[in-house]
C-alpha cells in the first residue's frame, strides 16, 4: 500500500510541548515544542516507522478509528498521513558514508588535482554495474 493514515495521540508535556504516541505502532514516539513542530515530527516518525516495516518485511498494522482510541485529559488525536513512495524515494536515494581504502600516492595525486572521491567511485560503479538512468 502506497497511502496510510494513522491516528496520534498528542499528550502535552509538563515542559509545554507535546509527546506524540501511535496506538497502533508500538514504539513509535516523538516530541515537538509547539504543535507545528509536533505536528511535522509524527509525520516524520510514522513515515520512518513504517518505512522500516517495510525493509524488515513486517506486517503494517491496520490503523484503529479514532474515535475508538481513550486519551488522557487534555490530550487529543489527529490523524497523521504517510505517503511511501516519496518516503521510498528520499530513502533510495539517502547518500550513506563508505571507507575505502587506496595508496598513499593515488590519494595524493587525487587531491593535488582536486578530484572528487564521491563523484568518481559513483560514477565508476554505475559504469561497472552497466547502470545508465537508475531511478527510484
Amino acid at each position: 500500500m502506497d497511502n496510510y493514515i494513522y491516528p496520534a495521540i498528542f499528550e502535552t508535556s509538563e515542559a509545554g510541548g507535546y509527546c506524540i504516541t501511535f496506538p497502533d505502532l508500538p514504539g513509535c514516539i516523538t516530541e515537538g515544542d509547539d504543535l507545528k513542530e509536533a505536528m511535522h515530527m509524527a509525520k516524520d516518525a510514522l513515515e520512518l516507522y513504517l518505512y522500516n516495516l517495510e525493509e524488515d518485511n513486517e506486517n503494517i498494522p491496520i490503523p484503529s478509528n479514532p474515535e475508538n482510541i481513550k486519551i488522557p485529559k487534555g490530550s487529543f488525536v489527529a490523524p497523521i498521513e504517510a505517503y511511501m513512495p516519496i518516503v521510498r524515494n528520499e530513502m533510495s536515494n539517502k547518500s550513506v558514508k563508505k571507507t575505502l581504502t587506496i595508496p598513499y600516492w593515488l590519494n595524493k595525486l587525487a587531491e593535488e588535482n582536486n578530484i572528487n572521491f564521491s563523484q568518481i567511485l559513483q560514477t565508476s560503479l554505475k559504469e561497472h554495474l552497466g547502470i545508465k538512468n537508475l531511478k527510484f
